[in-house]
């Protein structure tokens, strides 16, 4: 067996996230959803601190529902300013809502997000069968092409560097290296 991928092997938590959800292939709209939702709330901070509040999100935004979500009013957004275990940052808040909005256009536009986003990359996973994680970008062209064609849907939170992040959690990038035995 090779060696994991030294970003996913720093802790429990870190582990078990590498190796059964990063890089696998999501098709669940809502799934879709939260994993977008989750990239947003990282922005600056570390992905190991999202999946210790993960629950915690989970729970607070309503199962990340994205229709219960883009009904959110502003006294809800306050009540999850104060809500423990979430990282309290108003923009950030405000974007989940937003994004579940632009969210429901897509789907409606397209009959689900997965046909959007996986629409990106033909519906297969782009493998950059990376020797050394020295070797991952923090972007690239697809993922600064699927960031423009969402902020122009009206998504927030979606800079190139935060789209690649999602792609690869979705699966539609495999970046794990070569030797690591959970690509």
């Amino acid at each position: 067996m090779g060696m994991r991928c030294p970003w996913g092997d720093s802790d429990d938590l870190m582990r078990d996230y590498h190796d059964n959800r990063w890089g696998k292939p999501v098709h669940d709209d809502r799934e879709l959803f939260a994993m977008l939702a989750l990239e947003g709330q990282q922005a600056g901070l570390s992905w190991s601190l999202i999946l210790k509040r993960e629950a915690a999100y989970r729970a607070a935004f309503d199962g990340f529902d994205p229709q219960v979500i883009a009904a959110y009013d502003d006294a809800r957004i306050e009540e999850l300013l104060a809500c423990d275990g979430l990282i309290h940052n108003r923009r950030k808040m405000l974007s989940v809502r937003t994004n579940a909005q632009a969210f429901l256009r897509v789907q409606q536009e397209f009959g689900s997000f997965d046909v959007y986003i996986w629409g990106f990359a033909d519906g297969c996973t782009i493998d950059h069968r990376l020797a050394r994680q020295d070797d991952m970008p923090a972007f690239d062209d697809l993922s600064k092409r699927v960031s423009r064609d969402m902020k122009k849907r009206g998504f927030t939170f979606v800079g190139p560097t935060i789209v690649y992040s999602y792609l690869q959690a979705i699966g539609v990038i495999n970046d794990h290296i070569l030797e690591c035995p959970y690509r």
